[in-house]
């Protein structure tokens, strides 16, 4: 099956708009896990991935501390080199091996970041990563340039094909930017978490940075059959039991939310879970979404998102739905998007309303 793709700001890289995002395959026993999970089902589900048309798999050495790049490694052996999808990974989360549930540290050091290269390297079994990223901001006080520095050597010496960012603000971005090109950002985005809308997606489109945005379904709570009695349900280390967004009031926001994209799902023939990966592909500067999935059924239900198309009117109707409901934060249309002529008439009539020009 063929997807659409689009380039991975100027890195060469054609990507498909939907990625396979490991984070879940990494299993539990760590202290952002998501419970138990069956190697052959995670590589079942992989497999299934790719034979649905998915070209790039996403990663990182946190995830299951190196697990979940263990199980992608065993993936790849697998596979023919021809049918082989690009590989994301990150660094920079270092963990306690003698108490797998405190939180990782977040060091980037140019020491460290050697150091878990070569490692990702080992346990997945290549000779050069095609994305390499880092995961967060830096906590030990390095400085962003002499991180940023470390990642250009890697790229130079050939172990990394393009080099990323993940969860940084405008102002790192503008700092790595002066040492090396940042080839893409990886935020948080979803209906629910729009932040990213405001000046990091922008600044991306601006610089000819790629973004593949993680969370796209909110970590399962925009998928059809999402519940809140399924929170009580949840593996006890599964890191959801105590994320705000699971929680009260957020859980009923959020769910109402949910409900409010079943009628333009059933309009597109398709899935709530595939409306809801759309929604953040309709953003001008969005290359790409990271979706996660435990079973080769879970593909199925959102694998139709790189083929959704909304319309002004679906934008808009899933605006209004924002508003009424009051989940989460950010902006609610995507800017550069032609707003449908009952919209604009709407602005018009609260700007004259308020002595203020529209837009």
């Amino acid at each position: 099956m063929a997807l659409p793709t689009r380039p991975l700001g100027p890195t060469g890289l054609k990507i498909t708009k939907v990625g396979f995002g490991s984070w879940a395959i990494g299993g539990g026993g760590w202290s952002f896990g998501w419970g138990p999970q069956d190697d052959s089902d995670s590589l079942a589900t992989m497999r299934h991935a790719l034979e649905s048309g998915i070209n790039w798999i996403d990663t990182a050495a946190v995830y299951g501390l190196g697990h979940s790049e263990e199980v992608v490694g065993r993936l790849l052996r697998d596979l023919p080199e021809s049918e082989r999808p690009y590989v994301f990974t990150k660094c920079g989360l270092i963990w306690d091996g003698k108490n797998r549930m405190k939180e990782p540290a977040r060091v980037l050091k140019p020491e460290s970041i050697r150091r878990e290269c070569e490692a990702s390297l080992r346990r997945l079994g290549l000779e050069r990563i095609d994305l390499y990223q880092f995961h967060w901001p830096d906590d030990t006080g390095t400085p962003i340039e002499e991180s940023w520095s470390e990642m250009d050597k890697l790229v130079k010496a050939g172990k990394v094909r393009a080099a990323g960012v993940s969860n940084f603000n405008t102002q790192l971005l503008e700092r790595c930017e002066g040492i090396r090109h940042v080839d893409s950002l990886q935020p948080p985005f979803s209906l629910i978490n729009r932040k990213a809308a405001e000046k990091e997606i922008p600044w991306c489109r601006k610089h000819n940075t790629g973004v593949i945005c993680y969370s796209p379904m909110q970590s399962g709570l925009l998928t059809d059959s999402f519940t809140g009695l399924r929170v009580a349900k949840l593996a006890e280390d599964d890191w959801r039991r105590r994320a705000p967004e699971f929680n009260e009031p957020s859980l009923s926001r959020n769910l109402a939310l949910r409900d409010a994209l079943r009628l333009i799902a059933q309009r597109h023939d398709t899935s709530v879970s595939s409306i809801a990966i759309a929604w953040t592909l309709a953003w001008l500067g969005v290359t790409g979404a990271i979706v996660g999935a435990r079973t080769p059924a879970q593909v199925d239900g959102w694998i139709q998102a790189a083929s959704v198309e909304l319309t002004a009117g679906d934008l808009q109707e899933i605006a209004s739905a924002i508003k009424r409901t009051k989940a989460g934060a950010g902006p609610d249309f995507p800017r550069g998007v032609k707003a449908s002529s009952s919209r604009r008439r709407s602005k018009a009539r609260s700007a004259t309303s308020s002595g203020t020009s529209s837009d």
